[in-house]
């Protein structure tokens, strides 16, 4: 009996705990909570499934109905008062955000691991009992404390949109997210939250953050629009994303997060950015700092930039490579823009929108192409001994390389010293050097294919030149300086032995000794005579080049005979021998030079002068462009681009024949030269921060007498406005008062002559009369009846250039001829 009556007890309280009743303050919490059932997501089990808590439609909740709710969704029910909540003890999931709670107690729901309570009115929440928390959104509250001491599990935590002014976050070693955005946090302690990989933490009072060091892990950091002075990323070497925008910054160090993408550093106060790899920067905002350069060329996967209203920026340098956006308004003061020469159009609509004036715009900051690239260098040597170039051979100067990769074309000269050095992005390219004369010399290897990024880079090939047979070739030429009445004029010799033998000879220098005297030279001179300046020289190598430095005086306007503003001083350079050269046409070179009364430092001109005779059409015509430093420090770059007019020159022609300083030289977009004196560092004091460039190029075949062949060219001295020269104007005319073409009438033979000059009449015309000139000008032989004449004895003249003036029924016609 006795036994019966206990088994009916445990019945009684078996029966009565699980019909008790739980009482809700908030009718609201209690509808949403009977509203749950298999066809909406208020209230799941512990394995997922959606269940109706009300079980046995007595609209109530049982204890034992509550302790089946694994997850509870009250989300947007109006509620405000969840009390109650403390007897579903089997809870994991709880989210009751963007009702009207003030409070929330939860510390009996000790199986929580996931709690969302945004959007409330809550002003302090303590959920340091809930051990097991992995989640706790608590955002767009009116949190002033929060208690989430010791909380090992937690790894996500959502409190932006409150006003906490100070957070524990000892012992949360779990966290790997944290959102503290708009609160009124001052300082923030990181010390131990090594698992942490984002942090967001904007827009609140933050002056710093402490043991940010310990964040190895942190991927993400967003602290913009706070009052940090500093920012220590020095441990974090796996962050991706910075947002640090409207801070006091002054400077930031991105050395050791080499992986990050997006670095959001507008509204600061920031002079430099310290970056160690660019690699992967996608994104950068610099707007509104302090920058007075930008240097951006290393950022080689950049999609976008804004460095916006940074009133002291004066350079940005966007050559990388890529074409991407950029914003660059308000900067007021911005003198000068690096950019990849695809760029341009784009940035010189930027220019225009923004209405800047007086901004330079180029690619010469560095002078291989933006972005990645590969280099094929190397040496090229000249196997005089024709035995395999080895280090005892010279090089061999100034080789031209035709570069191509199947859709463009361009062209590297090698240096002074036979160095040379091709910058190129990804392809295949072959590589070809050629030779103003072909047959003179042979080289190996002929060409080169080399495909990147398959080959390595650098890409090392030398090229080794060969003599082949046996040639003679001399070349000579006068580059002159301004000649003013007065003064001294500075002209300087260069004479090259471009064939495969060794020559001694002599030059000779004529020019009228009445207006012009002999002041110095360097070597000196090896005789004087009137008019005439010689000097020996020995042993001049095949390809070898020298110089002559030689001073004249110019006569004053009170001088006899006078010498004039716009005067005309004629000059003829020869060098010897002649005599089975086989090109001896540039064996002699004439100038014509007009006096002036002062001159712009960086000009451009045509050494044959404004009129040249229709001999030169198809021909060589050399330039000179000279250029100074009239500024108050040293250049340490200096860039000469010449468009060459396709329609009058053969670019393919083109030679550089000497040079004031070591350059290298390249042509590209079919008719654009450039002349890059690298590291010229060119000082700015008179006597030493002058320059040029010198060269010749072929005329085309197809022009004709009456034909305006023009040049010009623009000087970059670093960063700075380009300087254009002016327009260098030639004329293909013929001498004097010349009727008819020469060619047309007559021809001679042999040229050059060394005794007998042989005239022959091709059409019916009388000659008169037959007279030489030098080419200063002075008759040197008269034939005053020539109407049976047909050749000249021309033995006793010396050496060099001379004119044959003929006079005829039909008018008067003349040509050069060269004397050996």
């Amino acid at each position: 009996m006795k036994k019966n009556y206990l088994v009916l007890i445990a019945f009684f309280l078996f029966f009565k705990s699980n019909a008790q009743v739980i009482d809700f303050k908030e009718v609201r919490f209690k509808v949403a909570l009977l509203l749950a059932n298999i066809d909406n997501d208020v209230a799941k089990d512990s394995q997922g499934k959606a269940i109706k808590i009300d079980e046995n439609d007595d609209a109530e909740i049982q204890l034992s109905e509550a302790l089946k709710v694994s997850e509870l969704n009250i989300f947007s029910s109006n509620i405000k008062d969840v009390s109650g909540i403390e007897n579903f003890i089997n809870l994991k999931k709880l989210n009751c955000g963007s009702d009207y709670l003030t409070e929330l107690n939860v510390s009996s729901l000790k199986q929580l691991t996931y709690l969302d309570c945004s959007g409330n009115s809550i002003k302090t929440l303590d959920v340091s009992a809930l051990q097991n928390l992995e989640t706790l959104v608590a955002a767009q509250n009116s949190l002033v404390s929060v208690n989430v001491a010791g909380l090992t599990k937690l790894h996500h935590l959502h409190l932006d949109r409150n006003v906490v002014e100070s957070l524990n976050l000892s012992g949360l070693t779990s966290l790997k997210y944290v959102d503290f955005g708009y609160n009124n946090l001052k300082t923030l302690d990181l010390t131990g939250i090594t698992k942490l990989e984002d942090l967001i933490c904007n827009d609140s009072k933050i002056e710093s953050l402490t043991n940010l060091k310990d964040c190895s892990n942190l991927t993400r950091l967003w602290i913009q629009n706070n009052l940090l002075n500093t920012l220590d990323l020095s441990n974090c070497p796996k962050l991706t994303d910075l947002w640090a925008d409207n801070n006091n910054l002054t400077t930031i160090d991105l050395t050791t997060p080499k992986n990050i993408r997006n670095a959001s550093l507008g509204k600061n106060k920031l002079t430099s950015v310290n970056v160690d790899d660019y690699s992967n920067i996608d994104f950068i905002r610099l707007s509104d700092n302090n920058f007075t350069t930008i240097d951006l060329s290393k950022f080689i996967k950049l999609t976008s930039v804004e460095c916006s209203n940074n009133k002291q920026l004066t350079m940005i340098f966007l050559k990388n490579g890529k074409d991407e956006g950029v914003d660059f308004e308000g900067c007021t003061n911005l003198k000068y823009i690096c950019n990849d020469e695809i760029k341009d159009s784009q940035i010189e609509r930027y220019i225009k929108y923004y209405n800047y004036a007086n901004i330079t715009l180029n690619s010469y900051c560095s002078f291989g192409p933006g972005g990645n690239y590969y280099t094929i260098a190397g040496i090229v040597k000249n196997d005089k001994n024709n035995n395999g170039c080895d280090a005892q051979d010279s090089t061999f100067r100034n080789l031209n390389f035709n570069i191509t990769n199947g859709t463009s074309k361009s062209t590297a000269i090698a240096d002074a010293s036979g160095n040379f050095s091709m910058y190129l992005p990804e392809g295949t390219y072959t590589i070809s050097p050629f030779l103003e004369n072909p047959t003179y010399y042979k080289i190996s290897p002929e060409s080169i294919n080399v495909s990147f990024p398959t080959a390595a880079s650098p890409y090392i090939q030398n090229f080794c030149v060969t003599p082949n047979g046996s040639h003679q070739d001399l070349e000579i030429t006068l580059i002159p300086n301004g000649a003013r009445p007065g003064f001294d004029a500075a002209y300087t010799l260069v004479y090259k032995n471009k064939g495969n033998q060794t020559k001694s000879g002599s030059i000779s220098l004529d020019f009228n000794d009445a207006v012009l005297d002999f002041v110095s030279s360097v070597p000196q001179i090896t005789s004087q005579a009137v008019n005439k300046l010689v000097w020996n020289y020995e042993n001049l190598e095949p390809l070898e080049s020298r110089q002559i430095q030689v001073v004249l005086n110019v006569n004053s306007p009170m001088e006899t005979p006078p010498v004039n503003i716009n005067d005309r001083l004629s000059f003829n350079a020869t060098i010897m021998p002649i005599a089975n050269d086989e090109k001896p046409v540039d064996n002699s070179f004439a100038l014509r030079q007009t006096v002036v009364g002062s001159f712009d430092p960086n000009d451009k001109t045509c050494l044959e002068g404004n009129i040249i005779k229709p001999e030169l059409i198809g021909e060589y015509v050399h330039y000179l462009i000279r250029f100074e430093n009239t500024g108050n420090y040293q250049a340490e770059n200096i860039v000469v681009k010449d468009m060459i007019d396709l329609a009058k020159f053969d670019i393919s022609t083109l030679i550089p024949t000497s040079a004031s300083h070591s350059y290298t030289a390249k042509i590209t977009e079919g008719n654009k030269v450039e002349f890059i004196f690298e590291k010229i560092n060119l000082p700015f004091d008179d006597a030493h921060n002058d320059g040029y460039i010198a060269f010749k190029i072929k005329t085309l075949p197809t022009l004709k007498v009456g034909d305006v062949f023009e040049n010009e060219a623009n000087i970059y001295f670093d960063y700075n406005f380009p300087i254009l020269t002016n327009k260098a104007s030639s004329t293909f005319s013929t001498l004097g008062n010349q009727d008819f073409e020469f060619s047309q009438y007559f021809n001679i033979y042999p040229n050059p002559v060394k005794d007998t000059l042989n005239i022959n009449t091709k059409k019916e015309t009388e000659k008169q009369a037959m007279y030489v000139y030098d080419m200063l000008g002075q008759l040197v032989i008269a034939v005053p009846h020539a109407e049976n004449i047909s050749n000249i004895d021309v033995s006793r003249l010396q050496a060099g250039n001379y004119i044959l003036k003929i006079k005829t029924n039909s008018g008067i016609t003349a040509v050069k001829f060269i004397k050996y």
